[in-house]
């Protein structure tokens, strides 16, 4: 994802409107040929106006990150004091267990490289845009009251914006969490996803397994959000493909023993879900025996067991009588051997 910010700005030209996407004011509709056709340009138009609005939030946003998470930016940062900082639900990238304790170490025993991004509200409090997990281990691990910071001058929507590409352009970026992010993009601009996988100079191969994730149950999905490491895109395109075929319980329980099992591989969790193929039951070859035109049993034999089945008001004791007799046969051959 190291190249992401540089593919996005090559690609954004190619992002192409969505006329479905346009306003649905309820009007009456046009009944002449000339008058459909101003319409439906009129829609495209609109659409069109849109996707550019999109478009330039979308690169403002890119370009301001880039610019305030850069080391030149540090030297305009500030101290910010950390009772004031709020976290927007669904902003903070989840971080492995080694990933935490290798940013806590470095942040107890060296200054801050790269300062937080905050926007600054009218009430006096400032929203975390980027930086998240650094505030976390400054306020609740190292009981810090200030932290360096950088404010961030733009719309809402530009701020939430530039919240998804910091996470987006940070290095090692599980799939789930390049899949959540995407998503809160596509939300956020209302870009397609067509228009948002030519944005991200990724591969369609490679879109198409980070897609995946949605076509997992929502509680597996809830699972994965807690620790995105575990689970990856190819992975997830195989268990999507055995959810969708009837297996969800099946998947939801081989996620949860993924997340919580260090020892689970993915490819483990893959077999896990995969229906076991039952073995397809022999039918026993079946041997009539009669005596004249009257049957005096079936003799079958299946999985190592010979079996006789007796007929007929007297078959209980007949049976018996011929059980002697077979077991004397027995004998009687063992001995010649």
């Amino acid at each position: 994802m190291a190249g992401f910010g540089k593919k996005l700005s090559e690609r954004t030209s190619s992002i192409h409107a969505d006329p479905t996407r346009a306003s649905t004011t309820t009007r009456e509709a046009p009944r002449t040929s000339p008058g459909r056709i101003f319409d439906a340009q009129n829609l495209v138009n609109q659409a069109e106006e849109r996707r550019e609005v999109a478009e330039s939030e979308l690169a403002f946003a890119r370009k301001r990150i880039e610019e305030l998470e850069s080391g030149a930016a540090a030297a305009g940062a500030i101290d910010v004091e950390i009772s004031t900082l709020v976290e927007v639900p669904g902003r903070r990238r989840i971080l492995s267990a080694e990933e935490y304790a290798e940013l806590r170490a470095n942040l107890e025993g060296n200054p801050l490289a790269y300062p937080i991004v905050y926007l600054p509200l009218p009430d006096g409090r400032n929203e975390i845009i980027a930086g998240h997990n650094r505030v976390g281990i400054y306020r609740d691990d190292l009981k810090r009251a200030h932290i360096k910071g950088i404010p961030f001058k733009g719309t809402p929507l530009e701020a939430e914006l530039a919240a998804v590409f910091s996470n987006l352009l940070a290095p090692s970026l599980p799939d789930y969490e390049k899949y959540r992010q995407f998503v809160r993009m596509q939300e956020l601009s209302g870009l397609t996803q067509a228009d948002i996988i030519r944005a991200s100079g990724l591969s369609q191969g490679h879109v198409a397994r980070i897609f995946s994730f949605s076509n997992l149950p929502d509680a597996a999905k809830e699972l994965i959000a807690a620790n995105p490491h575990r689970l990856g895109g190819n992975a997830a395109q195989k268990l999507a493909t055995l959810s969708q075929n009837g297996g969800e319980e099946r998947v939801v329980t081989a996620i949860g023993k993924l997340v919580t099992d260090e020892k689970m591989t993915q490819e483990m969790a893959v077999a896990l879900a995969t229906p076991k193929m039952q073995k397809p039951t022999a039918t026993p070859q079946v041997t009539t025996i009669s005596v004249g035109k009257k049957k005096l049993c079936d003799i079958s034999v299946r999985n190592g067991v010979v079996g006789l089945r007796f007929t007929g008001k007297e078959g209980h004791t007949v049976a018996e009588e011929w059980s002697a007799k077979i077991a004397e046969f027995i004998r009687s051959n063992l001995a010649t051997e």
